[in-house]
């Protein structure tokens, strides 16, 4: 296995703490190596976006440590976490969130505008972004004038733009199509193939299937976590 990537240990997430509390992440372990390709699948209610959003730094635990990269980010501000957010990671959610009045460049360059890209070097990724995922015919349509998997991939070629290490796709074909999802599913087993982390989270096992190795959460707890023999040869 390469490096480590994340490294989490102990790790538990509570709201409301006292009676009433909600353990949304109880005592969780987990690292995953730089390249791999995992899933992790739950229901709704299991933790699974809770721990999504403590991998990728959009929320911090109530106790435990956390390791990104080699930084301990348990213990870091916000501005901090942004920074790494920003540098790390590329998120694919399931509701696109694309700015409906930018075309489809637009919204890939949008991010990088915050990071301070230069404008030349801005256009070249954002083509790129979307060549890679085959909307270079589609870099002026708006979201409205796209079907619901070019959007996705519009959403993908944000994320990707950057090259972050890291892709953490929150139930990316949650709101497409067979036909649509299978094409999403490739795309990130492409991206994987030229080296990137991918995380993808669903509650679908069809879907948890398509990567190299599933870790089940039920009840904020890590319940399985197994190398899947098929996807090893694909």
């Amino acid at each position: 296995m390469g490096e480590i990537l994340v490294d989490m240990s102990d790790i538990c997430k509570i709201y409301n703490p006292g009676e009433n509390e909600v353990r949304a992440l109880d005592h969780v372990d987990l690292t995953i190596s730089r390249g791999e390709f995992v899933a992790i699948i739950g229901q709704s209610g299991s933790g699974k976006s809770t721990l999504m959003n403590m991998i990728g730094c959009l929320d911090v635990p109530t106790s435990g440590r956390y390791i990104l990269s080699g930084s301990d980010v348990s213990s870091l501000s916000d501005d901090e976490l942004s920074d790494i957010r920003n540098r790390e990671i590329g998120f694919i959610f399931q509701g696109f969130n694309l700015i409906a009045n930018l075309t489809a460049k637009e919204n890939v360059e949008l991010p990088l505008i915050y990071r301070g890209v230069g404008q030349k070097e801005r256009h070249e990724l954002s083509e790129n972004a979307l060549r890679k995922v085959g909307l270079e015919k589609r870099m002026t349509h708006r979201p409205s004038e796209m079907s619901g998997g070019q959007q996705q991939r519009v959403a993908i070629a944000r994320a990707i733009a950057q090259a972050p290490p890291v892709i953490l796709a929150d139930e990316p074909t949650g709101n497409l199509d067979s036909g649509s999802s299978k094409e999403i599913l490739q795309i990130l087993k492409e991206l994987h193939k030229e080296g990137r982390t991918v995380i993808l989270i669903t509650h679908d096992n069809g879907i948890a299937a398509q990567a190299a190795r599933v870790i089940r959460i039920i009840d904020g707890k890590i319940v399985e976590d197994y190398l899947n023999e098929d996807q090893g040869n694909a």
